[in-house]
């Protein structure tokens, strides 16, 4: 398994986490669903950055 599906399941993971404990605070499903996406893509390009090799130095 690559860096970046470890990467990208460990954040997917915690959004399901945040949007369990916004649900059990009374959060509209709405917002919580506005929200993981928004956590979503976020992730997508932090995991992009992190994983991407470094270009060599000339």
């Amino acid at each position: 398994m690559s860096s970046f599906s470890t990467y990208l399941i460990g954040f997917i993971v915690l959004i399901i986490g945040l949007a369990i404990a916004a649900i059990l605070l009374g959060v509209s499903p709405t917002w919580v669903t506005v929200g993981a996406i928004i956590l979503i893509g976020i992730g997508i390009v932090s995991a992009t950055t992190r994983t991407k090799p470094k270009d060599p130095q000339a």
